[in-house]
Protein backbone atom coordinates (compact mmCIF):
# COMPACT_ATOMS: atom_id res chain seq x y z
CA UNK A 1 0.00 0.00 0.00
CA UNK A 2 1.30 3.53 -1.20
CA UNK A 3 1.62 5.86 1.77
CA UNK A 4 0.63 9.80 1.19
CA UNK A 5 4.36 10.05 1.84
CA UNK A 6 5.31 7.92 -0.77
CA UNK A 7 3.18 9.55 -2.68
CA UNK A 8 4.77 12.75 -2.46
CA UNK A 9 8.38 11.57 -2.66
CA UNK A 10 7.35 9.98 -6.26
CA UNK A 11 6.25 13.54 -7.43
CA UNK A 12 9.42 14.73 -5.75
CA UNK A 13 12.07 14.68 -8.56
CA UNK A 14 15.71 14.31 -7.09
CA UNK A 15 18.18 16.98 -9.23
CA UNK A 16 22.34 16.29 -9.12
CA UNK A 17 23.56 19.84 -8.48
CA UNK A 18 26.98 18.99 -9.05
CA UNK A 19 26.22 18.21 -12.49
CA UNK A 20 24.68 20.96 -13.55
CA UNK A 21 27.03 23.19 -11.43
CA UNK A 22 28.78 24.26 -14.17
CA UNK A 23 26.41 26.45 -16.13
CA UNK A 24 24.56 27.36 -12.83
CA UNK A 25 27.25 29.14 -11.34
CA UNK A 26 28.27 30.91 -14.76
CA UNK A 27 24.36 32.21 -14.61
CA UNK A 28 24.93 33.28 -11.55
CA UNK A 29 27.65 35.18 -11.42
CA UNK A 30 26.19 36.72 -14.40
CA UNK A 31 23.21 38.18 -12.47
CA UNK A 32 25.07 39.15 -9.53
CA UNK A 33 27.76 41.52 -11.64
CA UNK A 34 24.37 42.78 -13.48
CA UNK A 35 23.32 43.79 -9.79
CA UNK A 36 26.57 45.07 -8.49
CA UNK A 37 27.09 47.43 -11.59
CA UNK A 38 23.99 49.54 -10.19
CA UNK A 39 26.24 49.77 -6.84
CA UNK A 40 29.99 50.29 -7.95
CA UNK A 41 31.63 53.55 -9.18
CA UNK A 42 32.55 54.09 -12.18
CA UNK A 43 36.64 53.81 -11.24
CA UNK A 44 35.77 50.06 -9.38
CA UNK A 45 33.81 48.84 -12.37
CA UNK A 46 37.36 46.85 -13.31
CA UNK A 47 35.84 44.47 -10.79
CA UNK A 48 33.17 43.16 -12.85
CA UNK A 49 35.46 41.70 -15.17
CA UNK A 50 37.28 40.53 -12.44
CA UNK A 51 33.88 38.58 -11.24
CA UNK A 52 33.70 37.13 -14.73
CA UNK A 53 36.78 35.41 -14.61
CA UNK A 54 36.63 33.81 -11.59
CA UNK A 55 33.24 33.00 -12.31
CA UNK A 56 34.33 31.00 -15.54
CA UNK A 57 37.41 30.19 -13.99
CA UNK A 58 35.67 28.50 -11.79
CA UNK A 59 33.09 26.46 -13.60
CA UNK A 60 35.91 24.93 -15.68
CA UNK A 61 36.84 23.48 -11.99
CA UNK A 62 33.69 22.19 -11.61
CA UNK A 63 33.93 20.13 -14.63
CA UNK A 64 36.50 17.92 -13.04
CA UNK A 65 34.35 16.19 -10.56
CA UNK A 66 32.31 14.93 -13.62
CA UNK A 67 35.18 13.70 -15.59
CA UNK A 68 33.96 9.71 -15.40
CA UNK A 69 30.92 11.25 -17.47
CA UNK A 70 28.02 9.14 -16.06
CA UNK A 71 26.04 12.02 -14.22
CA UNK A 72 22.07 12.83 -15.48
CA UNK A 73 19.60 14.42 -13.68
CA UNK A 74 16.17 15.62 -14.48
CA UNK A 75 14.95 11.71 -15.49
CA UNK A 76 11.81 10.27 -16.28
CA UNK A 77 10.62 6.77 -16.33
CA UNK A 78 9.29 5.70 -19.94
CA UNK A 79 6.74 3.59 -20.64
CA UNK A 80 9.19 1.26 -21.45
CA UNK A 81 10.21 1.22 -18.15
CA UNK A 82 13.97 2.98 -19.21
CA UNK A 83 14.65 6.63 -17.89
CA UNK A 84 14.51 9.42 -20.46
CA UNK A 85 17.18 12.03 -18.96
CA UNK A 86 17.15 15.79 -19.82
CA UNK A 87 20.60 16.62 -18.78
CA UNK A 88 23.37 14.36 -19.01
CA UNK A 89 26.84 15.12 -17.96
CA UNK A 90 28.60 12.56 -20.57
CA UNK A 91 31.95 12.68 -22.02
CA UNK A 92 30.92 14.60 -25.41
CA UNK A 93 28.87 17.12 -22.92
CA UNK A 94 32.13 17.73 -21.05
CA UNK A 95 34.52 17.83 -23.79
CA UNK A 96 31.99 20.66 -25.38
CA UNK A 97 31.45 22.35 -22.09
CA UNK A 98 35.73 22.61 -21.06
CA UNK A 99 35.79 23.96 -24.76
CA UNK A 100 33.16 26.53 -24.48
CA UNK A 101 33.83 27.66 -20.91
CA UNK A 102 37.33 27.77 -22.10
CA UNK A 103 36.67 30.02 -25.06
CA UNK A 104 34.91 32.00 -22.94
CA UNK A 105 37.20 32.92 -20.53
CA UNK A 106 39.84 33.42 -23.40
CA UNK A 107 37.46 35.78 -24.87
CA UNK A 108 36.86 37.56 -20.79
CA UNK A 109 40.84 37.99 -21.26
CA UNK A 110 40.75 39.80 -24.39
CA UNK A 111 38.29 42.35 -23.53
CA UNK A 112 39.49 43.05 -19.79
CA UNK A 113 41.42 46.12 -19.48
CA UNK A 114 40.24 47.04 -23.01
CA UNK A 115 36.28 47.63 -23.10
CA UNK A 116 36.45 51.52 -23.00
CA UNK A 117 33.62 53.37 -23.65
CA UNK A 118 31.77 49.89 -23.32
CA UNK A 119 29.17 49.83 -20.79
CA UNK A 120 31.22 47.43 -18.61
CA UNK A 121 28.24 45.37 -16.42
CA UNK A 122 26.07 44.58 -19.76
CA UNK A 123 29.24 43.23 -21.57
CA UNK A 124 29.85 41.00 -18.71
CA UNK A 125 26.77 40.80 -18.05
CA UNK A 126 26.03 39.54 -21.35
CA UNK A 127 28.71 37.35 -22.44
CA UNK A 128 28.51 35.15 -18.83
CA UNK A 129 24.32 35.07 -19.82
CA UNK A 130 25.86 33.61 -23.63
CA UNK A 131 28.18 31.42 -22.16
CA UNK A 132 25.93 29.81 -19.86
CA UNK A 133 23.73 28.63 -22.63
CA UNK A 134 26.16 27.43 -24.03
CA UNK A 135 27.60 25.26 -21.65
CA UNK A 136 23.91 23.58 -20.84
CA UNK A 137 23.13 23.11 -24.63
CA UNK A 138 25.94 20.06 -25.21
CA UNK A 139 24.30 18.31 -21.94
CA UNK A 140 20.33 19.25 -23.24
CA UNK A 141 18.86 15.55 -24.09
CA UNK A 142 15.66 16.58 -25.05
CA UNK A 143 14.30 19.34 -28.18
CA UNK A 144 12.82 21.80 -25.34
CA UNK A 145 15.82 21.89 -23.12
CA UNK A 146 17.70 22.09 -26.51
CA UNK A 147 15.79 25.25 -28.13
CA UNK A 148 15.87 27.26 -24.36
CA UNK A 149 19.96 26.75 -24.46
CA UNK A 150 20.23 27.92 -27.68
CA UNK A 151 18.40 30.72 -27.52
CA UNK A 152 20.08 31.34 -24.14
CA UNK A 153 23.54 31.62 -25.88
CA UNK A 154 22.01 33.68 -28.76
CA UNK A 155 20.01 36.25 -27.52
CA UNK A 156 23.00 37.28 -25.16
CA UNK A 157 25.35 37.43 -28.53
CA UNK A 158 22.90 39.95 -30.53
CA UNK A 159 23.52 42.29 -27.69
CA UNK A 160 27.71 41.92 -27.83
CA UNK A 161 27.14 42.31 -31.31
CA UNK A 162 25.39 46.01 -31.21
CA UNK A 163 27.11 46.87 -27.70
CA UNK A 164 28.86 49.64 -29.32
CA UNK A 165 26.20 52.12 -29.17
CA UNK A 166 28.18 54.95 -31.22
CA UNK A 167 29.27 52.41 -34.06
CA UNK A 168 26.92 52.71 -37.03
CA UNK A 169 28.61 49.12 -38.15
CA UNK A 170 28.25 47.45 -34.98
CA UNK A 171 23.96 48.14 -35.08
CA UNK A 172 24.10 47.22 -38.33
CA UNK A 173 25.94 43.94 -38.32
CA UNK A 174 23.71 43.15 -34.68
CA UNK A 175 20.00 43.46 -36.66
CA UNK A 176 21.60 41.55 -38.99
CA UNK A 177 22.77 38.74 -36.53
CA UNK A 178 19.29 39.19 -34.62
CA UNK A 179 16.74 39.20 -37.99
CA UNK A 180 18.27 36.31 -39.67
CA UNK A 181 18.82 34.41 -36.69
CA UNK A 182 14.72 34.73 -35.76
CA UNK A 183 13.28 33.50 -38.75
CA UNK A 184 15.91 30.46 -38.34
CA UNK A 185 14.42 29.59 -34.63
CA UNK A 186 11.20 30.09 -36.31
CA UNK A 187 12.11 26.96 -38.80
CA UNK A 188 13.58 25.30 -36.22
CA UNK A 189 10.90 25.52 -33.96
CA UNK A 190 8.62 24.56 -36.83
CA UNK A 191 10.23 21.49 -37.00
CA UNK A 192 10.14 20.26 -33.86
CA UNK A 193 6.60 21.22 -33.35
CA UNK A 194 6.36 18.87 -36.45
CA UNK A 195 8.66 16.36 -34.53
CA UNK A 196 6.68 16.52 -31.51
CA UNK A 197 3.16 16.19 -33.30
CA UNK A 198 4.54 13.14 -35.05
CA UNK A 199 6.44 11.09 -31.85
CA UNK A 200 4.59 12.79 -29.09
CA UNK A 201 8.02 13.04 -26.99
CA UNK A 202 10.74 15.89 -26.99
CA UNK A 203 13.74 13.37 -24.89
CA UNK A 204 16.06 12.37 -27.48
CA UNK A 205 16.81 9.09 -26.76
CA UNK A 206 12.91 8.69 -26.94
CA UNK A 207 12.72 10.36 -30.32
CA UNK A 208 14.97 7.80 -32.01
CA UNK A 209 12.76 4.91 -31.21
CA UNK A 210 9.56 6.04 -31.65
CA UNK A 211 10.93 7.79 -35.24
CA UNK A 212 11.87 4.80 -36.18
CA UNK A 213 8.56 3.22 -36.74
CA UNK A 214 6.31 6.26 -37.58
CA UNK A 215 3.05 4.99 -39.29
CA UNK A 216 3.15 6.01 -43.03
CA UNK A 217 0.49 8.90 -42.63
CA UNK A 218 3.13 10.71 -40.48
CA UNK A 219 5.63 9.76 -42.42
CA UNK A 220 5.53 13.09 -44.41
CA UNK A 221 5.73 14.91 -41.32
CA UNK A 222 8.29 13.64 -39.69
CA UNK A 223 10.73 13.77 -42.53
CA UNK A 224 9.30 17.82 -42.91
CA UNK A 225 10.16 17.96 -39.01
CA UNK A 226 13.26 16.52 -39.10
CA UNK A 227 14.41 18.46 -41.94
CA UNK A 228 13.69 21.55 -40.56
CA UNK A 229 15.13 21.21 -37.32
CA UNK A 230 18.67 20.90 -39.13
CA UNK A 231 17.99 24.37 -41.63
CA UNK A 232 18.24 25.83 -37.24
CA UNK A 233 21.06 24.25 -36.96
CA UNK A 234 22.67 24.63 -39.82
CA UNK A 235 22.28 29.04 -39.54
CA UNK A 236 23.87 28.35 -36.14
CA UNK A 237 27.05 26.62 -37.45
CA UNK A 238 27.75 29.02 -40.57
CA UNK A 239 26.38 26.73 -42.86
CA UNK A 240 26.05 27.19 -46.58
CA UNK A 241 23.68 28.68 -47.63
CA UNK A 242 22.73 30.02 -44.20
CA UNK A 243 26.49 31.74 -43.73
CA UNK A 244 25.42 35.43 -45.44
CA UNK A 245 25.31 37.26 -41.57
CA UNK A 246 28.91 35.93 -40.42
CA UNK A 247 30.78 37.96 -42.23
CA UNK A 248 29.55 41.44 -41.72
CA UNK A 249 28.56 40.33 -37.98
CA UNK A 250 32.22 39.52 -37.47
CA UNK A 251 33.24 43.23 -38.96
CA UNK A 252 30.85 45.46 -36.93
CA UNK A 253 31.36 43.39 -33.92
CA UNK A 254 33.71 44.19 -30.79
CA UNK A 255 36.86 41.85 -31.80
CA UNK A 256 36.59 39.94 -28.97
CA UNK A 257 32.87 39.52 -29.36
CA UNK A 258 33.57 38.39 -32.94
CA UNK A 259 36.25 35.66 -31.95
CA UNK A 260 33.45 34.12 -29.26
CA UNK A 261 31.48 34.12 -31.80
CA UNK A 262 33.93 32.42 -34.22
CA UNK A 263 34.32 29.72 -31.64
CA UNK A 264 31.94 29.65 -28.68
CA UNK A 265 29.12 30.11 -31.26
CA UNK A 266 30.06 27.84 -33.97
CA UNK A 267 30.73 25.30 -30.91
CA UNK A 268 27.03 25.74 -30.09
CA UNK A 269 25.37 25.07 -33.37
CA UNK A 270 27.92 21.98 -34.01
CA UNK A 271 26.82 20.70 -30.65
CA UNK A 272 23.36 20.63 -31.38
CA UNK A 273 23.54 19.64 -34.36
CA UNK A 274 25.45 16.60 -33.77
CA UNK A 275 22.83 15.53 -30.78
CA UNK A 276 19.37 16.08 -33.40
CA UNK A 277 21.63 13.94 -36.14
CA UNK A 278 23.13 10.83 -34.19
CA UNK A 279 21.13 10.30 -31.42
CA UNK A 280 17.48 11.90 -31.57
CA UNK A 281 17.71 11.45 -36.02
CA UNK A 282 19.45 8.14 -37.13
CA UNK A 283 16.34 6.60 -38.85
CA UNK A 284 16.63 9.50 -41.01
CA UNK A 285 20.40 8.94 -41.85
CA UNK A 286 19.62 8.74 -45.33
CA UNK A 287 17.93 12.06 -45.41
CA UNK A 288 20.46 14.07 -43.21
CA UNK A 289 23.51 12.09 -44.50
CA UNK A 290 23.57 13.28 -48.17
CA UNK A 291 22.38 16.78 -47.26
CA UNK A 292 24.97 17.65 -44.54
CA UNK A 293 27.72 16.17 -47.59
CA UNK A 294 26.69 18.34 -49.86
CA UNK A 295 26.32 21.62 -47.53
CA UNK A 296 29.80 20.54 -45.98
CA UNK A 297 31.19 20.40 -49.57
CA UNK A 298 29.43 24.04 -50.25
CA UNK A 299 30.25 25.33 -47.16
CA UNK A 300 34.37 24.69 -47.44
CA UNK A 301 34.08 26.27 -51.26
CA UNK A 302 32.72 29.05 -50.36
CA UNK A 303 34.36 30.25 -47.47
CA UNK A 304 37.78 29.36 -49.05
CA UNK A 305 36.97 31.33 -52.20
CA UNK A 306 35.69 34.53 -51.17
CA UNK A 307 38.52 34.40 -48.63
CA UNK A 308 40.44 34.63 -51.60
CA UNK A 309 38.91 37.43 -52.91
CA UNK A 310 40.06 40.07 -49.82
CA UNK A 311 41.86 42.55 -50.34
CA UNK A 312 44.74 43.88 -47.95
CA UNK A 313 43.97 47.48 -48.25
CA UNK A 314 40.20 46.76 -47.53
CA UNK A 315 39.11 48.64 -44.40
CA UNK A 316 38.84 45.67 -41.84
CA UNK A 317 39.96 42.81 -44.33
CA UNK A 318 41.94 40.96 -41.33
CA UNK A 319 39.00 40.17 -39.57
CA UNK A 320 36.65 39.75 -42.54
CA UNK A 321 39.45 37.39 -43.78
CA UNK A 322 39.11 35.62 -40.54
CA UNK A 323 35.41 35.32 -41.23
CA UNK A 324 35.41 33.58 -44.06
CA UNK A 325 37.83 31.50 -43.07
CA UNK A 326 35.40 30.16 -40.33
CA UNK A 327 33.04 29.67 -42.67
CA UNK A 328 35.48 27.41 -44.33
CA UNK A 329 36.31 25.41 -41.14
CA UNK A 330 32.68 25.07 -40.13
CA UNK A 331 32.53 22.88 -43.88
CA UNK A 332 35.51 20.78 -42.50
CA UNK A 333 33.46 20.01 -39.22
CA UNK A 334 30.27 18.70 -41.17
CA UNK A 335 32.19 16.00 -43.35
CA UNK A 336 32.29 13.63 -39.88
CA UNK A 337 29.02 14.40 -39.22
CA UNK A 338 28.00 13.49 -42.79
CA UNK A 339 30.15 10.56 -42.10
CA UNK A 340 28.50 9.35 -39.62
CA UNK A 341 25.28 8.62 -41.43
CA UNK A 342 27.18 6.35 -43.57
CA UNK A 343 29.53 4.77 -41.01
CA UNK A 344 29.38 5.07 -36.95
CA UNK A 345 28.94 7.32 -34.25
CA UNK A 346 32.32 7.13 -33.43
CA UNK A 347 33.10 9.64 -36.76
CA UNK A 348 31.88 12.54 -34.23
CA UNK A 349 34.72 12.43 -32.30
CA UNK A 350 36.79 13.51 -35.56
CA UNK A 351 34.50 17.12 -35.41
CA UNK A 352 35.36 17.60 -31.44
CA UNK A 353 38.84 16.88 -31.93
CA UNK A 354 39.04 19.15 -35.16
CA UNK A 355 36.44 21.92 -33.14
CA UNK A 356 39.05 21.82 -30.01
CA UNK A 357 41.93 22.11 -32.22
CA UNK A 358 40.07 25.43 -34.57
CA UNK A 359 38.89 26.84 -30.79
CA UNK A 360 42.85 26.79 -29.61
CA UNK A 361 44.48 28.60 -32.36
CA UNK A 362 41.64 30.71 -34.18
CA UNK A 363 41.35 32.64 -30.88
CA UNK A 364 44.20 32.93 -30.87
CA UNK A 365 44.49 34.79 -34.25
CA UNK A 366 41.73 36.90 -33.07
CA UNK A 367 43.91 37.89 -30.19
CA UNK A 368 47.02 39.09 -31.95
CA UNK A 369 44.48 40.45 -34.37
CA UNK A 370 43.09 42.94 -31.48
CA UNK A 371 46.82 43.72 -30.48
CA UNK A 372 47.30 44.82 -34.33
CA UNK A 373 44.13 46.72 -33.95
CA UNK A 374 45.22 48.89 -31.07
CA UNK A 375 47.54 50.76 -32.97
CA UNK A 376 45.70 50.18 -36.97
CA UNK A 377 41.98 50.30 -35.78
CA UNK A 378 41.28 49.32 -39.46
CA UNK A 379 43.09 45.98 -38.89
CA UNK A 380 43.53 45.81 -42.99
CA UNK A 381 45.76 42.85 -43.61
CA UNK A 382 48.51 44.98 -44.94
CA UNK A 383 48.65 46.61 -41.12
CA UNK A 384 50.37 43.13 -40.43
CA UNK A 385 53.32 43.58 -43.19
CA UNK A 386 56.34 43.89 -40.85
CA UNK A 387 55.16 42.88 -37.36
CA UNK A 388 57.60 40.62 -37.37
CA UNK A 389 60.10 43.82 -36.49
CA UNK A 390 58.17 45.17 -34.05
CA UNK A 391 56.56 42.68 -32.30
CA UNK A 392 58.47 39.52 -33.23
CA UNK A 393 56.83 37.39 -30.51
CA UNK A 394 53.52 38.00 -31.54
CA UNK A 395 54.22 37.74 -35.26
CA UNK A 396 55.69 34.66 -34.36
CA UNK A 397 52.24 33.47 -32.43
CA UNK A 398 50.31 34.43 -35.46
CA UNK A 399 52.65 32.90 -37.99
CA UNK A 400 52.18 29.76 -36.01
CA UNK A 401 48.04 29.81 -35.84
CA UNK A 402 47.44 30.46 -39.36
CA UNK A 403 49.94 27.62 -40.49
CA UNK A 404 47.80 25.53 -38.31
CA UNK A 405 44.38 26.62 -40.06
CA UNK A 406 45.93 25.38 -43.13
CA UNK A 407 47.10 21.95 -41.58
CA UNK A 408 51.21 22.63 -41.76
CA UNK A 409 54.05 22.05 -39.82
CA UNK A 410 54.86 23.05 -37.47
CA UNK A 411 51.26 23.17 -37.08
CA UNK A 412 51.03 19.73 -36.68
CA UNK A 413 47.64 19.61 -34.72
CA UNK A 414 46.26 21.10 -37.25
CA UNK A 415 47.66 19.01 -40.15
CA UNK A 416 46.76 15.73 -37.82
CA UNK A 417 43.21 17.00 -37.33
CA UNK A 418 42.71 17.67 -41.14
CA UNK A 419 43.95 14.39 -41.91
CA UNK A 420 41.52 12.74 -39.18
CA UNK A 421 38.72 14.34 -40.97
CA UNK A 422 39.79 13.43 -44.22
CA UNK A 423 39.88 9.98 -43.14
CA UNK A 424 36.40 9.90 -41.98
CA UNK A 425 35.35 11.07 -45.51
CA UNK A 426 37.06 7.80 -46.75
CA UNK A 427 36.13 5.51 -43.86
CA UNK A 428 32.54 6.44 -44.73
CA UNK A 429 32.56 6.11 -48.42
CA UNK A 430 32.76 9.45 -48.99
CA UNK A 431 35.07 9.89 -51.73
CA UNK A 432 33.81 12.66 -53.44
CA UNK A 433 33.25 14.45 -50.67
CA UNK A 434 37.33 13.97 -49.82
CA UNK A 435 38.35 15.00 -53.10
CA UNK A 436 36.77 18.24 -52.15
CA UNK A 437 37.96 18.88 -49.10
CA UNK A 438 41.55 18.61 -50.44
CA UNK A 439 41.20 20.61 -53.26
CA UNK A 440 39.70 23.21 -50.26
CA UNK A 441 42.39 22.74 -48.32
CA UNK A 442 45.31 23.42 -51.28
CA UNK A 443 42.59 26.91 -51.79
CA UNK A 444 43.29 27.56 -48.61
CA UNK A 445 47.05 27.31 -48.14
CA UNK A 446 47.08 30.48 -50.94
CA UNK A 447 45.77 33.04 -48.36
CA UNK A 448 46.97 31.75 -45.18
CA UNK A 449 50.77 31.71 -46.08
CA UNK A 450 50.56 34.95 -48.21
CA UNK A 451 49.30 36.51 -44.71
CA UNK A 452 51.90 34.48 -42.93
CA UNK A 453 54.33 35.78 -45.59
CA UNK A 454 53.27 39.42 -44.97
CA UNK A 455 54.11 38.93 -41.56
CA UNK A 456 58.20 38.40 -42.41
CA UNK A 457 58.25 41.04 -44.69
CA UNK A 458 60.31 44.38 -44.36
CA UNK A 459 58.03 46.90 -42.72
CA UNK A 460 56.26 50.05 -44.69
CA UNK A 461 57.51 53.21 -44.06
CA UNK A 462 55.56 54.53 -40.85
CA UNK A 463 52.47 56.68 -41.25
CA UNK A 464 51.94 59.88 -39.31
CA UNK A 465 49.95 59.42 -36.47
CA UNK A 466 46.09 59.86 -36.89
CA UNK A 467 43.34 60.54 -34.54
CA UNK A 468 41.47 56.81 -33.84
CA UNK A 469 37.85 57.21 -34.51
CA UNK A 470 35.69 56.71 -31.65
CA UNK A 471 34.06 53.67 -32.73
CA UNK A 472 37.37 51.73 -32.72
CA UNK A 473 37.80 52.60 -29.02
CA UNK A 474 36.57 50.21 -26.47
CA UNK A 475 36.79 53.08 -21.95
CA UNK A 476 39.20 56.09 -21.78
CA UNK A 477 39.77 58.98 -23.46
CA UNK A 478 40.43 59.00 -26.93
CA UNK A 479 44.05 58.12 -28.23
CA UNK A 480 45.98 58.97 -31.27
CA UNK A 481 46.39 55.98 -33.92
CA UNK A 482 49.88 55.03 -33.66
CA UNK A 483 52.57 53.31 -36.62
CA UNK A 484 52.71 49.72 -36.09
CA UNK A 485 56.70 50.34 -34.96
CA UNK A 486 55.58 52.82 -31.91
CA UNK A 487 55.07 51.39 -28.90
CA UNK A 488 52.25 51.15 -27.12
CA UNK A 489 50.89 49.65 -23.72
CA UNK A 490 49.42 46.30 -23.79
CA UNK A 491 47.06 44.80 -21.14
CA UNK A 492 48.50 42.21 -19.54
CA UNK A 493 45.17 40.06 -19.89
CA UNK A 494 46.15 40.20 -23.66
CA UNK A 495 49.49 39.08 -23.89
CA UNK A 496 48.66 36.17 -21.50
CA UNK A 497 45.49 34.95 -24.13
CA UNK A 498 47.63 35.54 -26.89
CA UNK A 499 50.52 33.60 -24.61
CA UNK A 500 48.17 30.87 -23.56
CA UNK A 501 46.46 29.96 -27.19
CA UNK A 502 50.03 29.87 -28.25
CA UNK A 503 51.29 27.18 -25.18
CA UNK A 504 48.07 25.28 -25.68
CA UNK A 505 48.60 25.29 -29.83
CA UNK A 506 52.62 23.78 -28.97
CA UNK A 507 51.78 21.38 -26.66
CA UNK A 508 48.69 20.49 -28.88
CA UNK A 509 51.65 20.09 -31.77
CA UNK A 510 53.93 18.18 -29.69
CA UNK A 511 51.46 15.82 -28.54
CA UNK A 512 48.36 16.02 -30.94
CA UNK A 513 47.21 12.13 -29.79
CA UNK A 514 45.93 14.89 -26.70
CA UNK A 515 43.13 15.61 -29.65
CA UNK A 516 42.99 13.06 -31.65
CA UNK A 517 42.39 10.12 -29.05
CA UNK A 518 38.73 11.83 -29.12
CA UNK A 519 38.31 11.24 -32.83
CA UNK A 520 38.83 7.23 -32.12
CA UNK A 521 36.24 6.40 -29.37
CA UNK A 522 32.37 6.97 -29.32
CA UNK A 523 31.96 9.66 -27.15
CA UNK A 524 28.09 8.95 -25.89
Amino acid sequence: MTTAADSTTSLVQSVDWLAIAPPVVVATVALIILVADLFLPEERKPLLGLAGIAGLVAALALLIPLRDGSHSTFCLTTGTGTEACSYTADHFALIIQVLVLGGALLTALLSFGDTRRLPAGEFWFLLLSSAAGAALLPAARDLATLVVALEVASLPAFALVGIKRDDRRSSEAALKFFLSSVVATAVMLLGVSFVYATTGTLHLTELAIRLHDVPDQLSTLAKAGVALTLVGFAFKTAAAPFHFWVPDTYVGAPLPVAAYLSVVGKAVGFSGLILVTVIAFPSYADVWGPALAVVAALTMTVGNVAALRQTATRARSAVRLLAWSSIAQAGYLLVPIASAAYSSDEQIGSTVAYALMYAVVNLGAFAVAALVARTKPDNRLSDYRGLYATRPLAALAMGFFLLCLAGLPPGIVGLFAKVTVFSSAVDAGLGWLAVVMAVNVVIALYYYLQWTAALFRAPEEAEPATPAPAAALADGPAVAVQPLGTPVAVPVSLTTAIALTAAVGIVLSGAPQLVLRFAAVNLF
